[in-house]
């Protein structure tokens, strides 16, 4: 399965010069936040690939115009294709906007997820660094220790984020590794390649979405 994971700054080479085949072979993309909702469209109308996004702290915005033909997985756990994706957006409060929290209520959104979690999370996707694991110092870039309990108690192969730019330290590490988990820096655009996961957790069709099915392929096509 191929990933495409982006934050923070619009791509040239996915928007201003784009070519069809670079999402040919895309299976799914992933935003971490703080992107225009322009971009998002863009790249799920010029792929096939589905588009799921969390908020970053600068996409109050996305309230009155979300990114059109996305999926925002915020507080929510999905199954693309047998892949458990968890979707936690925003960063540490740091002047009360939107998307912004402290670590308590990070805490309590992840807790209400608990029935959720028991069933494995693959892949969770923030906009926040884990606290010590490529975060910075102050107040506004600063990760949330909450990912940590998150990490140490359901261990999800991977961590996505983003609000720590490239340039904005010279020792910024694309990836690390918290214990078992993969944390990494997608800012801008990074490319994941995994394994497919087992065909037994790929959730079955149910009866609305066969039907909508056999009438795209027989009336719509």
């Amino acid at each position: 399965m191929k990933i495409l994971c982006v934050a923070d700054e619009e791509s040239k080479a996915y928007w201003d010069y784009f070519r069809k085949e670079k999402l040919q072979d895309i299976d799914l993309i992933l935003s971490s936040g703080d992107l225009k909702p322009e971009y998002l469209s863009f790249l799920v109308t010029m792929g096939h690939a589905p588009v799921y996004y969390v908020h970053g702290n600068h996409d109050g915005h996305y309230a009155h115009k979300p990114p059109e033909g996305c999926d925002c997985i915020e507080d929510k756990i999905v199954n693309f294709r047998g892949l458990r994706i968890l979707g936690l957006g925003g960063c540490r409060s740091y002047n009360e906007g939107p998307h912004q929290y402290t670590n308590e209520q990070m805490d309590r959104r992840i807790k209400r997820l608990k029935g959720k979690l028991k069933q494995g999370v693959d892949v969770v996707v923030t906009h926040a660094p884990v606290r010590g694991y490529g975060d910075m110092p102050d107040h506004t870039h600063v990760g949330f220790d909450s990912f940590l309990g998150l990490i140490d108690t359901y261990r999800p192969q991977y961590l996505l984020h983003g609000h720590v730019h490239q340039q904005y330290t010279r020792n910024n590490k694309r990836e690390m590794m918290c214990g078992d988990t993969t944390l990494i820096n997608v800012c801008g655009t990074y490319i994941l390649e995994i394994p497919d996961p087992p065909a037994d957790r790929i959730p079955k069709e149910s009866a609305l979405q066969k039907a909508i099915k056999y009438i795209k392929i027989h009336y719509l096509d």
